[in-house]
């Protein structure tokens, strides 16, 4: 449970910080399944890529979210998130949604699935 609390400060600090980028990925198995808005990607070397597509688009970006709850009846985890952030174009935007996670035997993050409530918003993201 350790890993995914630090889940999403890391992931901000990441964007300028290549020690928490490091430690961002060490929280992840290499055969990370991850889905964006119902859109599976496998794998580490997939992970990279859309984290370097993240900050890309975004020079800016913070998240926030309420605390992992064990879904009942499953090895399932989850937290409603909210996420501000400026576009590299300059405009801001905001999201909210939930992430459901799932931890490998040594604690790592095997599963990530993110599910925004603006169904849009990783439709730029379709293509890694």
């Amino acid at each position: 449970m350790e890993n995914l609390e630090k889940y999403f400060d890391l992931f901000d600090q990441s964007r300028t910080s290549d020690k928490a980028m490091e430690e961002l990925e060490a929280l992840f198995s290499e055969d990370i399944v991850f889905v964006l808005n119902g859109h599976e990607k496998n794998g580490m070397e997939n992970w990279k890529l859309f984290m370097k597509t993240v900050f890309q688009q975004n020079s800016d970006i913070k998240h926030m979210f309420e605390g992992w709850k064990s879904i009942e009846g499953t090895d399932l985890f989850e937290t409603p998130w909210a996420v501000c952030g400026k576009r590299s174009s300059g405009t801001v935007f905001t999201q909210t949604g939930k992430d459901i996670a799932k931890l490998d035997d040594e604690g790592k993050i095997s599963y990530l699935e993110n599910v925004p409530d603006d169904s849009n918003m990783f439709e730029t993201y379709k293509k890694l």
